[in-house]
Protein backbone atom coordinates (compact mmCIF):
# COMPACT_ATOMS: atom_id res chain seq x y z
CA UNK A 1 0.00 0.00 0.00
CA UNK A 2 2.90 2.38 0.85
CA UNK A 3 4.49 1.97 -2.23
CA UNK A 4 0.95 2.63 -4.28
CA UNK A 5 0.66 5.60 -1.97
CA UNK A 6 4.07 6.91 -3.25
CA UNK A 7 3.39 6.19 -6.87
CA UNK A 8 0.18 8.11 -6.43
CA UNK A 9 1.74 10.94 -5.56
CA UNK A 10 4.33 10.80 -7.53
CA UNK A 11 1.57 11.30 -10.95
CA UNK A 12 -0.16 13.50 -9.10
CA UNK A 13 2.59 16.24 -7.98
CA UNK A 14 5.30 15.43 -11.10
CA UNK A 15 5.71 19.01 -11.31
CA UNK A 16 6.90 19.64 -7.80
CA UNK A 17 9.25 16.45 -7.24
CA UNK A 18 10.56 17.07 -10.41
CA UNK A 19 11.26 20.96 -9.18
CA UNK A 20 12.60 19.10 -6.35
CA UNK A 21 15.08 17.25 -8.38
CA UNK A 22 16.48 19.69 -10.28
CA UNK A 23 17.16 21.97 -7.94
CA UNK A 24 19.24 19.16 -6.07
CA UNK A 25 20.72 17.33 -9.33
CA UNK A 26 20.56 20.04 -11.72
CA UNK A 27 22.44 19.02 -15.04
CA UNK A 28 21.99 15.29 -13.72
CA UNK A 29 18.51 15.62 -14.43
CA UNK A 30 18.89 14.70 -17.70
CA UNK A 31 20.36 11.54 -16.61
CA UNK A 32 17.63 10.87 -14.19
CA UNK A 33 15.17 11.69 -16.76
CA UNK A 34 16.30 9.34 -19.38
CA UNK A 35 16.87 6.02 -16.79
CA UNK A 36 13.19 6.98 -16.09
CA UNK A 37 12.29 6.66 -19.80
CA UNK A 38 14.35 3.81 -20.92
CA UNK A 39 13.16 1.67 -17.54
CA UNK A 40 9.70 2.42 -18.26
CA UNK A 41 10.34 1.30 -22.00
CA UNK A 42 12.66 -1.46 -21.44
CA UNK A 43 11.96 -3.43 -18.50
CA UNK A 44 9.10 -5.44 -18.62
CA UNK A 45 8.37 -4.80 -14.80
CA UNK A 46 8.40 -1.19 -14.77
CA UNK A 47 5.17 -0.75 -16.69
CA UNK A 48 4.08 1.36 -13.82
CA UNK A 49 7.04 4.40 -14.20
CA UNK A 50 5.73 7.46 -15.66
CA UNK A 51 6.01 7.86 -19.14
CA UNK A 52 3.56 10.76 -20.83
CA UNK A 53 3.22 12.77 -17.97
CA UNK A 54 6.88 13.11 -17.39
CA UNK A 55 7.32 13.92 -21.17
CA UNK A 56 4.71 16.31 -20.58
CA UNK A 57 5.77 17.71 -17.49
CA UNK A 58 9.90 18.12 -18.57
CA UNK A 59 8.85 19.97 -21.33
CA UNK A 60 7.75 22.24 -19.28
CA UNK A 61 10.38 22.97 -17.56
CA UNK A 62 12.58 23.47 -20.54
CA UNK A 63 9.99 26.00 -21.45
CA UNK A 64 10.69 27.69 -18.21
CA UNK A 65 14.41 27.92 -18.87
CA UNK A 66 15.52 24.95 -16.17
CA UNK A 67 16.17 22.60 -18.83
CA UNK A 68 16.81 22.54 -22.75
CA UNK A 69 14.67 20.95 -25.39
CA UNK A 70 16.81 20.02 -27.87
CA UNK A 71 18.75 18.10 -25.88
CA UNK A 72 15.77 16.55 -23.86
CA UNK A 73 13.87 16.01 -26.82
CA UNK A 74 17.07 13.93 -28.03
CA UNK A 75 18.26 11.81 -25.05
CA UNK A 76 14.59 10.89 -24.38
CA UNK A 77 14.39 9.95 -27.85
CA UNK A 78 17.69 8.17 -27.52
CA UNK A 79 15.93 6.50 -24.19
CA UNK A 80 12.90 5.33 -26.12
CA UNK A 81 14.23 4.04 -28.37
CA UNK A 82 17.03 1.92 -27.23
CA UNK A 83 14.70 0.91 -24.09
CA UNK A 84 12.47 -0.93 -26.42
CA UNK A 85 14.89 -2.58 -28.39
CA UNK A 86 16.42 -3.76 -25.00
CA UNK A 87 13.17 -5.30 -24.54
CA UNK A 88 12.93 -7.18 -27.39
CA UNK A 89 15.63 -8.90 -27.32
CA UNK A 90 14.88 -9.58 -23.69
CA UNK A 91 11.47 -11.05 -25.31
CA UNK A 92 13.42 -12.89 -27.67
CA UNK A 93 15.73 -14.35 -25.20
CA UNK A 94 12.87 -15.75 -23.06
CA UNK A 95 10.85 -16.99 -25.47
CA UNK A 96 7.84 -19.14 -24.77
CA UNK A 97 8.86 -19.51 -21.55
CA UNK A 98 7.37 -15.59 -20.57
CA UNK A 99 3.61 -17.15 -21.63
CA UNK A 100 4.07 -19.87 -19.64
CA UNK A 101 3.67 -18.87 -15.84
CA UNK A 102 7.16 -19.92 -14.86
CA UNK A 103 8.53 -16.45 -14.68
CA UNK A 104 6.19 -15.13 -11.66
CA UNK A 105 6.49 -11.40 -12.10
CA UNK A 106 4.81 -11.17 -15.34
CA UNK A 107 1.79 -10.86 -15.47
CA UNK A 108 0.14 -13.33 -18.14
CA UNK A 109 -3.11 -10.97 -18.92
CA UNK A 110 -0.64 -7.97 -20.04
CA UNK A 111 1.17 -10.11 -22.41
CA UNK A 112 -2.20 -12.26 -23.74
CA UNK A 113 -3.93 -8.29 -24.31
CA UNK A 114 -0.73 -7.09 -25.88
CA UNK A 115 -0.34 -10.34 -28.23
CA UNK A 116 -4.35 -9.97 -29.27
CA UNK A 117 -3.47 -6.10 -29.48
CA UNK A 118 -0.69 -7.36 -32.37
CA UNK A 119 -3.03 -9.67 -33.99
CA UNK A 120 -5.34 -6.42 -34.57
CA UNK A 121 -3.11 -4.00 -35.78
CA UNK A 122 -0.22 -5.79 -36.82
CA UNK A 123 3.56 -4.03 -36.59
CA UNK A 124 2.26 -0.28 -36.36
CA UNK A 125 1.60 -1.79 -33.10
CA UNK A 126 4.87 -0.54 -32.12
CA UNK A 127 3.91 2.98 -32.86
CA UNK A 128 0.16 2.98 -31.35
CA UNK A 129 1.75 1.27 -28.11
CA UNK A 130 3.53 3.90 -27.48
CA UNK A 131 0.61 5.84 -26.20
CA UNK A 132 -1.05 3.32 -24.54
CA UNK A 133 0.22 2.45 -20.88
CA UNK A 134 1.48 -1.30 -20.27
CA UNK A 135 0.90 -1.97 -23.57
CA UNK A 136 3.57 0.27 -24.33
CA UNK A 137 5.97 -1.57 -21.80
CA UNK A 138 4.90 -4.78 -22.97
CA UNK A 139 4.92 -3.99 -26.71
CA UNK A 140 8.33 -4.31 -27.75
CA UNK A 141 8.77 -7.66 -25.17
CA UNK A 142 5.96 -9.75 -27.15
CA UNK A 143 7.70 -8.24 -30.56
CA UNK A 144 10.66 -9.70 -29.14
CA UNK A 145 9.13 -13.03 -28.87
CA UNK A 146 8.27 -13.68 -32.51
CA UNK A 147 5.62 -11.38 -33.55
CA UNK A 148 8.10 -9.18 -35.47
CA UNK A 149 11.41 -9.88 -37.12
CA UNK A 150 13.85 -7.22 -35.87
CA UNK A 151 14.39 -5.55 -39.52
CA UNK A 152 10.59 -4.42 -39.28
CA UNK A 153 10.72 -3.95 -35.37
CA UNK A 154 13.63 -1.39 -35.39
CA UNK A 155 12.02 0.72 -38.11
CA UNK A 156 8.83 1.34 -36.08
CA UNK A 157 10.54 1.73 -32.52
CA UNK A 158 12.27 4.51 -34.01
CA UNK A 159 9.77 6.27 -35.66
CA UNK A 160 7.27 5.84 -32.50
CA UNK A 161 9.86 6.40 -30.27
CA UNK A 162 10.47 10.03 -31.73
CA UNK A 163 6.76 10.69 -32.42
CA UNK A 164 5.65 9.82 -28.95
CA UNK A 165 8.82 12.13 -27.34
CA UNK A 166 8.10 14.77 -29.96
CA UNK A 167 4.43 15.11 -29.23
CA UNK A 168 4.92 15.24 -25.78
CA UNK A 169 8.11 17.02 -24.19
CA UNK A 170 7.10 19.83 -27.21
CA UNK A 171 3.22 19.85 -25.61
CA UNK A 172 4.44 20.43 -21.96
CA UNK A 173 6.63 22.85 -23.85
CA UNK A 174 4.29 24.92 -25.99
CA UNK A 175 1.21 24.17 -23.59
CA UNK A 176 2.87 24.04 -20.10
CA UNK A 177 3.02 27.69 -19.39
CA UNK A 178 -0.44 28.64 -20.01
CA UNK A 179 -1.87 29.52 -16.56
CA UNK A 180 -4.35 27.26 -16.72
CA UNK A 181 -2.00 24.23 -16.79
CA UNK A 182 0.51 25.81 -14.52
CA UNK A 183 -2.92 26.28 -11.66
CA UNK A 184 -4.25 22.77 -12.72
CA UNK A 185 -1.27 20.42 -13.09
CA UNK A 186 -2.34 17.68 -11.24
CA UNK A 187 -5.72 17.71 -13.04
CA UNK A 188 -4.03 18.04 -16.60
CA UNK A 189 -1.80 15.19 -15.62
CA UNK A 190 -5.16 13.12 -14.82
CA UNK A 191 -6.79 14.44 -18.54
CA UNK A 192 -3.14 13.07 -19.89
CA UNK A 193 -3.36 9.73 -18.50
CA UNK A 194 -7.42 9.29 -18.81
CA UNK A 195 -6.54 9.92 -22.25
CA UNK A 196 -3.32 7.25 -22.68
CA UNK A 197 -5.81 4.69 -21.45
CA UNK A 198 -8.91 5.64 -23.52
CA UNK A 199 -7.52 2.81 -26.50
CA UNK A 200 -7.60 0.19 -23.41
CA UNK A 201 -10.97 0.80 -22.29
CA UNK A 202 -12.49 1.07 -26.06
CA UNK A 203 -10.80 -2.57 -26.68
CA UNK A 204 -12.44 -3.60 -23.30
CA UNK A 205 -15.34 -2.23 -23.92
CA UNK A 206 -15.81 -3.86 -27.28
CA UNK A 207 -14.18 -7.29 -26.54
CA UNK A 208 -17.19 -7.08 -23.51
CA UNK A 209 -19.80 -6.46 -26.10
CA UNK A 210 -18.86 -8.91 -28.47
CA UNK A 211 -18.60 -11.36 -25.18
CA UNK A 212 -22.13 -10.51 -24.42
CA UNK A 213 -23.33 -10.67 -27.72
CA UNK A 214 -22.13 -14.37 -28.33
CA UNK A 215 -23.44 -15.52 -24.95
CA UNK A 216 -26.94 -14.51 -25.61
CA UNK A 217 -26.67 -16.50 -29.59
Amino acid sequence: MELISTLVDLFLHLDKHLSSILQTYGTWTYLLLFLIIFLETGVVVTPFLPGDSLLFAAGTFAALGDLNVALLFGLLSAAAIIGDTVNYWIGHFIGPRAFSGEIRFLKKEYLDRTHEFYERHGGKTIILARFVPIIRTFAPFVAGIGAMSYGRFITYNVVGGIVWVFLFTFGGYFFGNLPFVQNNFTFVVLAIIFVSILPAIYEFMKERGQSTRKAQV
